[in-house]
């Protein structure tokens, strides 16, 4: 009992994965992606804007997992992707001009497998020649590199998603061979994407109002201010906190600009 017990909850840790390809090019490499998931039990799978929906070659590629790409969501950002996620994984080089919090492809399938119990997770894949841009990279909790022949370190599309499906499939049966092992989750909960983002514009908004973020340049400083909240992993109840700390600044703010305009000048009257 307790090793069938064991494996519906290890089901619906796969179930609680999603796939997310941004803006692909080629339809083809949809189904391919599709295949590749399914090989390794995932099928959750949503499409950003892709450039021509799935086709018939898309189903040619997909060859036994048409239900995966059947079921495919297809959005128009990737802020809808993802809203609901409380873990975001997108794939990226390493070198980048702003550095995040990296993982390599394994501890990338070891981090899906100890959160996607307590939400949906999603692991998100860039365009074929140019990746995620940073803005997309940006709404990520962590970036993950897949550690190539560093000479030769070219991978498409299909293949990237494998590689981390596989990566993740692994930890999964690990886990599931081990049924009486200490259960190695964190008890703390996390925010969802949306809620991260709405943190971050009323950040911007009353930092704005305050002079600390610059109107004409507000992604100068809001970058670091992103990467160093991913990069600490707020937890839902410090969110709450520091959602609470805005608004009380929001507050003053108010109060000290309504009490400039009521106070009257020395000169009025004369």
């Amino acid at each position: 009992m307790a090793d069938t017990d064991n494996s519906s909850v290890q089901q619906s840790e796969l179930d609680a994965i999603r796939i997310v390809l941004v803006n692909t090019s080629h339809t083809g490499n949809i189904g391919s992606a599709a295949r590749a998931m399914k090989t390794m039990g995932l099928k959750h799978f949503y499409l950003v804007d892709p450039v021509s929906p799935p086709d018939g070659k898309s189903h040619a590629l997909a060859a036994g997992a048409t239900d995966i790409l059947g079921n495919a969501i297809i959005v128009d950002t990737l802020e809808e992707a993802i809203a609901d996620c409380g873990l975001v994984v997108g794939t990226s080089a390493r070198s980048r001009t702003l550095s995040w919090p990296m993982l390599d492809s394994r501890e990338c399938g070891a981090k899906f497998i100890e959160e996607a119990p307590k939400h949906p997770v999603a692991l998100v894949f860039g365009r074929e020649s140019s990746g995620l841009s940073n803005d997309e990279l940006q709404q990520c909790h962590y970036h993950v590199c897949i550690d190539a022949n560093p000479e030769y370190s070219s991978l498409n599309l299909a293949a990237a998603v494998q590689t981390l499906c596989y990566e993740i499939r692994m930890h999964y049966l690990a886990k599931q061979r081990a049924p009486y092992a200490q259960n190695t989750a964190t008890e703390n909960e996390y925010p969802l994407a949306k809620e991260l983002e709405n943190f971050y514009e009323h950040f911007e908004s009353t930092f704005l109002q305050a002079g600390f973020v610059r109107a004409k340049h507000p992604g100068a400083i809001m970058s670091k201010v992103r990467r160093m909240f991913n990069r600490t992993r707020l937890e839902s109840q410090e969110l709450a906190i520091l959602r609470g700390v805005l608004s009380s600044v929001d507050k003053a703010l108010n109060n000290a600009q309504s009490n400039s305009e009521e106070t009257p000048s020395k000169h009025d009257g004369k």
